[in-house]
Parts: C-alpha cells; structure tokens; sequence
C-alpha cells in the first residue's frame, strides 16, 4: 500500500514540473515588463521643458490654495493670417434676397470657408445696423433714398458666424440714420462681440488692437469724409505705434470707380512716413492699384465685396488680401483673392 503511494506521489510531482516551469517563466516576464516600463515613466518624467510637449503650469495664491491651471503649449510656428475684404453693403436688393434665401447664403460657400480659416477677417461695414425700415429697397435708382442705408440686425450675428470678426464704420453712410443709427449699431456688434473701429464720433473707437497669438495688430482708420480726418488719422498712428507690432491703417477715401487719385497717393504715403506697415483702401467700389512703398504696401481700393452693382464688371469684381504675420519676425507677406459679385446677390471666390 506504502508502495503505491510512493508512486502515485511521484507521478504527480512529475506531471506538475511542467507547469510550475511555465509559472516560473511568466513570473519573470512579467518582471522584466513591467521595470522596463517604470524606466520609462521615470525617463519621460525626467525630460526639460524643451523636450516636453506641454507644460502645466500651476498658480497658487498668497495662502498657498491653487486657483487654476493652464496647458503652455510650444510655440505656434505658423503665421497668423488676416484677410481683408471691401465693402459690405446689407440693403436694398441684398436685403430683399437675403429675407428670401437666408443671410448666409450671401457668402458662398467656398467664400465662407476661406473666411473661418483665417485668424480674423477685417471689412468695411458701408452703413448703420438699425431696426430701422429700409428706405432704399424699391427706390428709384439714383433718388436720394437709394443711398441711405441700414442693414437688419441680424447681420451682427452673421458677421460673427462668418468670422468677420471686426469691422470698419468710418465711412460716408454710417450716419444714414443720424446717432440714433451709430448707437444702434455698435449696441448690435458688441452684443455678437464684432470689434469695430473708425467711429466717427467717439474718439474712443477711432482706433482697434487686435491680439492674436501673442501678436499685437493695431487697426487705424482714415476717413475722407469728416472734418480733419487726415490730421487725425495721424495723430492715431503716432499713439498707437509704440504699442502695436503690426499697424494697418484701413482708409475710406478716393472717387468712385476711377483709379487711385494723386491725393490718395499723397494721404497713403504720408501714412507709410508716419509708421503704418501696410494701407488697405475702400471706397471707390472698383479694386484700385497696389503699390510699394518704402518697402511697405498699398492697396489703394479693394472694391466691393457684398454689394448690389452690377452696371460693370469692374463693380462685380472685387479683392480680397490675406496678410501673413511671421511669428518670429513679425515679417509681413500678401496673398491677393479675386472675389465675384453675382447678379444673384451672392459672392464668391
């Protein structure tokens, strides 16, 4: 009986051996895994921030209670893009197809998305956004009510949708409806957060600094059309210099569809002297010529950009500009972007 017992345990010790080989050899697998991987978290721990990713930063206050924390990525290499564009005008035959079709679809739609792919997208806003009636829709061509405008306020949060993130109102049709009008406009952009400059009767928005990646755009405007309006445009330039990295001066000058006249030459060139990077012009409705100067450039007119003339091409033609930023050298480069106003109220590339 001893005997067979002997056996049977022998054979079980054999018959485990196997298995007990097989337990020993994952041990030490799983040993050697899981130290290489504690190596590794110590290693990735271990990096200076200029190998990291991202840093997080922590503040604390005086008593020591943290308060928040913030992700400081690694430096944006990419430039920052602004795009210019013309005259935008919301009335007349543009208001009765937008109440038919929808205010979008004014902006084609590859016209949109090359608007919110730009870091903000700078134009004329060519009259008041008031809850007015419009005095200009099935008015006789070429009557006095035919050019006093005011634009419905829904087209505040269609500017902000579309990434017309800022919009200059120093301009001859932006009292179409008095004060009254002006306040009611500038009610309905800050409401949507549209920045607007160039107000022709407060000092105080004369001038816009944008602060875009840590790149400060100062935005200047000069107007023909008030009293002194150079003299002041200038006086703007010489504060708003020291603070700015790039200063645009956005004009509202010149004659109607014809070419850039001496003095806009003149008003741009004293601009450029005074310490503006670049001029962009509107007014005239056509797209006017482009000049350097002093290194510096010069759109003289972008023409139209929404706007209801259709008599010539010249007026159905208009341009948009997307100005590059280098974030390291604050250079400046120029894309120029046809744009087409269509008979059927909508623009596009």
């Amino acid at each position: 009986m001893k005997i067979m017992q002997k056996i049977k345990y022998r054979w079980t010790i054999l018959l485990s051996l196997p298995w007990i080989v097989i337990g020993l050899a994952v041990a030490v697998w799983w040993y050697q895994t899981s130290h290489h991987s504690s190596l590794l978290i110590q290693q990735s721990e271990q990096q200076s921030p200029q190998q990291s990713q991202k840093t997080i930063v922590t503040n604390q206050s005086k008593d020591g209670v943290q308060e928040k924390s913030q992700e400081t990525l690694k430096p944006d290499t990419q430039p920052v893009t602004i795009l210019f564009g013309g005259d935008l005008m919301f009335d007349r035959y543009i208001r009765q197809i937008a109440m038919k079709r929808g205010n979008d679809f004014i902006f084609a739609p590859d016209l949109r998305e090359r608007m919110r792919s730009a870091d903000a997208v700078v134009a004329n806003l060519e009259g008041p956004i008031t809850g007015n009636t419009s005095r200009s829709v099935g008015s006789v061509i070429g009557s006095r009510e035919n050019y006093i405008f005011t634009f419905d306020p829904s087209w505040a949060q269609t500017l902000k949708a579309n990434n017309i993130t800022t919009v200059n109102i120093g301009n001859n049709h932006i009292l179409n409806f008095g004060d009254a009008g002006l306040m009611e406009t500038k009610k309905y952009l800050t409401d949507e957060g549209v920045n607007f400059f160039g107000d022709p009767k407060d000092g105080q928005y004369q001038t816009m600094t944008l602060n875009i990646k840590g790149i400060k755009i100062g935005l200047v405007n000069e107007n023909q059309f008030v009293a002194d309006g150079e003299a002041k445009a200038l006086a703007d330039v010489a504060a708003l210099r020291s603070q700015v990295d790039v200063l645009v001066a956005y004009t509202h000058w010149g004659k109607e569809y014809l070419p850039a006249t001496d003095d806009e030459r003149r008003r741009a060139h004293a601009l450029i002297d005074a310490g503006v990077d670049v001029v962009i012009g509107s007014h005239p409705h056509i797209v006017q010529e482009k000049e350097v100067y002093k290194n510096k450039t010069i759109y003289y007119s972008l023409g139209n950009f929404v706007f209801d003339q259709y008599e010539q091409a010249a007026t159905r033609s208009g341009l948009l500009v997307e100005m590059r930023i280098d974030p390291t050298t604050r250079a400046l480069s120029f894309d120029d972007i046809p744009v087409t106003l269509q008979t059927n109220g909508q623009t596009k590339l």
